[in-house]
């Protein structure tokens, strides 16, 4: 054989699910959904048969569990996937469970075969036999048996000129043990996982012959619309290197005197994090930073990890959602995982040219993701920076700090090292009055104004003085400022 042969690869109707497996779904394939019960593989299996199935490509379903079909089709039939046209012409819906249970397989193995040649079907499903297999009944000679049954079933799939799916409890350990894990072509495994009050859900294409598939674990939702997958977002390195900050175009932060105190503004791309104590007008100057581009024509993305819609942030915001020159999008979920929040903003900013986002806050953010990104927040906020900054998107984050007057803590997560730029705001005590400073902690590769000034939010919007505060010595805390009442 000299002449090389093209490998013909099916559109899965999965969203996400054909750019994790590297393109599509190869053809003529034998493939097994693995999962722990719960974790979604029938409904992902039925997903990917009604989006191929139609005419000229039939597609048999075996199901071996004892419910009957029609139980199962009245809840498959709650999915937008489910096209009802299609059961009895392009999907035939066969039961295997009573010739199963009787433990008669051979019987079951020529009702398949026959129901394989009778129909000559291009997609074949089962579903499932693993099952049985732990919940089979009788000596050891009979487990086996059943075991060589699936064995042997498998060996037939993967010769059929069909694109085949096994479906069962299978856990990553069977991979290990099991025999038909090595003729087949592709593995899918399903997983959840439950930590208090938030599920994840997560894919990994642990085989998939003949194309690269994107490594990892990838989230997934189950919706009425049915499984979209969220494929993993790495940052990808550009080999000419990183355009210096002082090349770069300056965006306005909405306020001239920051603008002076960041070296001429927000170099486009960078990531600013906002931080300080409650009340100290982190989202106040967020929106002006939004509000400076919706003055260019510029649309923005006010992402709210801590209030929904009908809590708008301040009446300047509400303005320019009213006027379509900022889009809101709450986050509600509690199990929200970072690819999934990439995917939606990476959409919005598809649809709308928006080049300026706010993400408030981080504080919220870092609640509103899954449990089980919690423990690698650096990581998630590393890959949102990074590639929010390939599209040329500018990011402003606000994040929480409890100000203990005497020292700076910019956050428990090291979020100040993953970020361009740091904007700190401090309260200080004088004249009987409670005050806000606002300073510059860095912005990379630029040159920028390290001065305390006095920041204030007024019904004109944001003051910042145009004079550094003064100050007695070294700052320790409020005795060591001198803040005039004017």
């Amino acid at each position: 054989m000299t002449d090389k042969l093209d490998l013909n690869t099916l559109a899965t109707g999965v969203p996400g699910l054909d750019t994790i497996l590297g393109g599509g779904l190869p053809e003529l394939s034998f493939n097994i959904i693995g999962g722990a019960p719960g974790s979604g593989k029938t409904t992902f299996a039925q997903q990917i048969m009604f989006g191929l199935a139609g005419p000229g490509r039939k597609a048999l379903f075996f199901t071996a569990m004892g419910e009957p079909p029609v139980k199962m089709l009245r809840y498959q039939q709650q999915f937008g996937f489910f096209d009802v046209a299609k059961v009895g012409d392009s999907v035939e819906f066969i039961t295997l469970a009573p010739q199963v249970e009787e433990g008669n397989y051979d019987a079951v193995m020529a009702q398949i075969q026959e129901e394989v040649r009778v129909h000559n079907p291009a997609l074949v499903f089962i579903d499932s036999f693993r099952s049985f297999i732990e919940g089979a009944r009788g000596d050891q000679r009979e487990i086996a048996a059943l075991q060589a049954f699936v064995q042997q079933l498998a060996a037939h799939m993967s010769t059929w000129k069909a694109t085949s799916f096994l479906i069962g409890e299978y856990s990553t350990s069977d991979a290990d043990r099991n025999p038909i894990f090595t003729v087949a072509d592709g593995i899918f495994w399903l997983s959840q996982q439950l930590e208090r009050s938030a599920m994840s859900r997560k894919i990994q294409i642990v085989k998939i012959r003949g194309q690269k598939q994107r490594p990892g674990l990838h989230a997934f939702r189950i919706e009425r619309g049915g499984i979209s997958v969220f494929p993993r977002m790495m940052p990808v390195v550009e080999a000419s290197g990183v355009t210096p900050a002082t090349q770069l175009p300056r965006l306005s932060s909405g306020v001239p005197v920051l603008d002076q105190m960041l070296g001429g503004g927000i170099p486009v791309g960078y990531s600013v994090l906002l931080t300080g104590p409650t009340g100290s007008g982190k989202t106040i100057l967020a929106t002006e930073f939004l509000a400076a581009g919706a003055a260019r024509g510029e649309h923005g993305i006010a992402a709210l990890f801590e209030r929904g819609p009908h809590q708008m942030m301040n009446l300047k915001l509400d303005a320019m959602v009213r006027a379509g020159q900022v889009s809101v999008m709450p986050v509600r979920e509690l199990d929200l995982s970072i690819d999934e929040l990439l995917h939606e903003l990476l959409a919005r900013i598809d649809a709308t040219g928006a080049t300026r986002i706010v993400l408030d806050s981080l504080t919220g953010f870092e609640l509103a993701i899954a449990l089980e990104y919690r423990d690698d927040f650096r990581d998630a906020l590393y890959r949102l920076t990074t590639v929010l900054r390939a599209r040329g998107v500018t990011v402003v984050m606000t994040s929480e700090m409890q100000d203990r007057f005497d020292s700076l803590h910019l956050g428990s997560n090291g979020s100040g090292v993953l970020v361009d730029a740091v904007v700190l705001q401090r309260f200080v005590e004088a004249n009987s009055a409670l005050h806000t400073i606002i300073s510059v902690v860095k912005v990379r590769g630029s040159r920028h104004s390290r001065e305390f000034r006095l920041f204030e939010v007024t019904d004109d919007g944001v003051l910042i003085s145009e004079e550094p505060v003064p100050f007695d010595g070294v700052l320790r805390g409020t005795a060591s400022l001198r803040v005039s009442a004017a």
